[in-house]
């Protein structure tokens, strides 16, 4: 109303913020992780058969792995300029544990994946057949090496350890279990596992995009064989580790569990403590 004074709190603020750049954000990782890993298998059955149906279908995802890699740099780095910002005071009490993390992050794989990325994109007539494949595996690589550093460094963030508490801030004291803290192994594997399932939804989508529209059907057929064989194997390995994530989230992180919902897929020994 006129006149009247309105504030807004900060800290909502943020997280609007927050939440809206992670939101755009998350959805290029979520297919480039696995588009990279996919572009690395045609590239090897290239290099190992000769078939130019994986050439192509290489080709064809690789211009689209370029642009959205670029988007995915464009919006994520913008979120370690939002933890000085928006969450100063975390910033300053957990940087000597967080920034090494996304240091690491920044330079063991993004890097990495950045330098291979121009040969992958670029290299193609350039350098030998096996130079272009090694590219793409180290590609790859990157991208899982990326998910590494970051999910390490959201796990601490879930479930710290390997620290101590001076002057009020967090110190260091054991690398390994900060690195490898209790939620660490299952939400790596979660993620990563997700990446992979989003990914083969979108291949096997513009597969059959293709495929009703006659063109390149050979190669749309083999799109879509492709992820659905992928497809058969993770999305019943994602119901069970998401279960176990679960588990893990419920022993670890009980504030989490205040419903006290029925443990739905549980053992019973996790709905005992539920109960408890």
């Amino acid at each position: 109303m006129p006149g009247r004074d309105m504030t807004l709190d900060p800290v909502l603020l943020s997280r609007l913020q927050w939440a809206w750049v992670i939101a755009w954000h998350i959805l290029l990782p979520a297919f480039t992780v696995g588009l990279a890993s996919y572009i690395a298998v045609l590239e090897g059955l290239y290099f190992f058969t000769g078939r130019e149906i994986w050439f192509r279908i290489s080709g064809f995802w690789t211009r689209i792995f370029g642009v959205s890699f670029g988007m995915g740099v464009v919006s994520g780095i913008m979120m370690p300029f939002q933890f000085g910002m928006n969450w100063s005071r975390f910033s300053d009490i957990a940087g000597d544990v967080v920034s090494p993390l996304l240091a690491y992050e920044g330079l063991m794989a993004f890097f990495l994946e950045a330098s291979f990325l121009g040969v992958l994109l670029f290299g193609r007539r350039l350098v030998p057949q096996w130079a272009h494949f090694f590219a793409a595996f180290m590609v790859a690589f990157g991208t899982l090496l990326s998910s590494f550093w970051i999910l390490a460094t959201n796990s601490w963030m879930q479930t710290p350890r390997g620290y101590q508490i001076v002057d009020g801030r967090f110190e260091p004291v054991d690398w390994f279990a900060i690195v490898f803290s209790p939620s660490f192994p299952y939400r790596l594997l979660h993620t990563v596992t997700g990446f992979y399932i989003t990914t083969a939804f979108v291949v096997m989508g513009v597969g059959a995009w293709l495929l009703r529209r006659t063109r390149a059907t050979d190669d749309a057929r083999m799109m879509i064989r492709m992820a659905l064989n992928l497809l058969i194997i993770l999305v019943p390995l994602q119901m069970f580790l998401g279960d176990q994530h679960g588990l893990n989230t419920l022993e670890n992180q009980p504030a989490k569990q205040r419903m006290r919902l029925p443990a739905i897929g549980c053992s019973g020994a996790a709905r005992s403590s539920a109960r408890g």
